[in-house]
């Protein structure tokens, strides 16, 4: 009987559980299975994170000298700032931005993404709950608060520091390597060259002119050595008067700016900045009326729109070479 009974439990262990005569194979069989599928979902995760470990990577330098690895293929990433929202879209990647900045307005798509705070003081949980592959940061300054939060999490973080306009090309070719439209970004560049040797050309022969660009007019933030627009100013036909004033953007004293004495005064167009302050009230840019006011977002933003500011600051500089 014990030889019989043996064989017909090795048939009901293989057999579907409602044909099962011996309630205890099927609690067994029940419990083998139950069992077989966690070992299965187990090897399944242990093999997706294998192949994830194995991924392919590449490296990418920053403008801070840091080696930052990326997947082959970047799908997600968040922007910390308008400029790098702008080059994103520019190198046809803008649907992979999965978080922008409040001040990202440009294109009209750059409106529609998810907003992570203000360009100071961005919302970090925010960020990591978006899981991007890699954080495009404007100025190390961006990421002195987190960046060791940004650290621990295994969220690469790329940073940009363009001072020339030079500095801007690079920059463009840079985002197009990170999302691999790198023939993308040559195109912008190369049509951006093209615009500015243009104004290069009609300004050549133009006598410079002693330039003043005031950013905010009651404390008197102007453009100093590191700026990219004191570069801009010299391809326009002008020479910033405050060009070897160390750092990007120095606040000056009164003092200092009654015997600047411009021939031209570019206001950086904001709600806050309208007018020249009074101490110019006797420069010959006032006397002349050689006040001008251009777009903030063209002349602050390291992007594509900076040769728009360019084309308008020359304009303004030099008139007639554009007749």
């Amino acid at each position: 009987m014990s030889k019989i009974k043996l064989q017909k439990s090795n048939c009901i262990f293989f057999a579907p559980l409602h044909f099962c005569a011996n309630k205890l194979v099927s609690q067994n069989f029940a419990f083998v299975w139950i069992l077989f599928c966690l070992v299965l979902l187990a090897n399944c995760k242990n093999e997706t994170v294998n192949q994830s470990k194995f991924a392919p990577t590449r490296e990418i330098t920053d403008d801070l000298g840091r080696r930052v690895r990326l997947p082959e293929r970047v799908t997600s990433a968040v922007s910390l700032a308008p400029n790098l929202t702008e080059i994103t879209f520019a190198v046809g990647a803008g649907e992979r931005l999965v978080g922008v900045t409040s001040f990202c307005d440009y294109p009209e798509e750059a409106k529609r993404i998810r907003r992570i705070g203000d360009t100071l003081t961005p919302n970090i949980e925010n960020i990591i709950a978006l899981k991007p592959q890699i954080v495009l940061v404007s100025t190390a300054s961006q990421m002195e608060n987190f960046t060791r939060t940004i650290d621990a999490q295994n969220i690469a973080y790329f940073v940009t520091n363009p001072n020339s306009l030079d500095d801007i090309y690079k920059t463009i070719y840079q985002i197009g390597e990170i999302f691999g439209t790198s023939d993308k970004a040559y195109q912008v560049v190369a049509e951006l060259k093209k615009r500015v040797a243009d104004v290069e050309a009609r300004t050549a022969s133009a006598a410079d002119v002693k330039v003043f660009v005031q950013i905010d007019k009651n404390s008197l933030y102007t453009v100093g050595k590191e700026s990219f627009m004191t570069d801009l100013i010299a391809r326009a036909g002008g020479e910033s008067l405050t060009k070897d004033v160390a750092t990007a953007y120095p606040k000056i004293s009164k003092e200092t700016a009654l015997a600047l004495n411009p021939e031209r005064i570019i206001l950086s167009e904001s709600d806050n900045n309208l007018e020249p302050n009074e101490v110019f009230a006797n420069s010959p840019a006032m006397k002349k009326n050689k006040v001008f006011r251009i777009e903030a977002d063209l002349l602050s933003r390291p992007g594509p729109r900076i040769v728009d500011g360019l084309e308008r600051l020359a304009r303004a500089l030099h008139p007639e070479s554009f007749e």
